[in-house]
């Protein structure tokens, strides 16, 4: 069974690239996906429920990535059992930058056996592609949800904020608070013409005061 294809992702290379070292990017997208654990370097342990025609089963299997050539290209290996049957493949998997964007090139070479073998060449060659499809689409949702998010995090931090900008008042010394009470006290109890010479007054009757109590506080 052979599986080609390519994909066009919206993103840098470098970003497509640290996502395709992830398998559990990539996996996760695929129906049926249950886990992935690493091993060891590059080599993961993992179990997948494959539905192909009539034949629905649980595999174990393992992936090891090789002979990689960041951000450019890797080789994998698979291989999987369950009680449907086996399933070993090789592959290659090229990034290469392209309209801004990057695209992914897929190459598999898989053997089948068991009863998932018996569904017939050709419904296995579907749904291969068809699994192959849907784990390309759903790294790229990713990256979709993935540049939102840098989009408002950018605009959140152009926009002016209010509590950066705004200025609070200093708070008013002994004359400027004299003055306001004065002012206040005398709109109310004297004539509007007379009002500014009380004001006056009583100001600076108070601003001796303060004087007073200031000299006799520091002696």
């Amino acid at each position: 069974m052979k599986i080609q294809g390519e994909h066009y992702f919206q993103a840098p290379r470098d970003q497509v690239w640290e996502a395709v070292l992830d398998p559990k990017a990539l996996f996760s997208s695929l129906p049926g996906f249950q886990r992935l654990d690493t091993i060891g370097d590059h080599e993961y342990v993992g179990a997948l429920e494959i539905k192909v025609g009539s034949v629905q089963a649980d595999f174990q299997g393992t992936l090891k990535l090789s002979d990689l050539k960041p951000p450019s290209s890797y080789r994998f290996s698979l291989n999987g059992m369950g009680a449907a049957g086996f399933v070993d493949g090789d592959g290659l998997l090229v990034l290469e930058e392209s309209g801004g964007g990057t695209r992914i090139h897929y190459d598999l070479d898989a053997k089948v056996g068991g009863r998932i073998a018996g569904v017939g060449q050709g419904l296995l060659d579907s749904s291969a592609q068809v699994m192959a499809r849907q784990t390309m689409e759903g790294l790229a949702r990713r990256f979709a949800r993935r540049t939102q998010v840098e989009v408002v995090t950018k605009e959140e931090a152009a926009a002016p904020s209010p509590f950066k900008t705004a200025t609070v008042p200093a708070p008013p010394n002994r004359v400027q608070f004299a003055f306001a009470f004065v002012k206040r006290l005398a709109g109310r109890l004297v004539a509007p013409a007379k009002s500014p010479w009380v004001i006056a007054g009583t100001l600076i009757a108070y601003t001796m005061v303060v004087i007073l109590f200031t000299r006799a506080c520091s002696g």
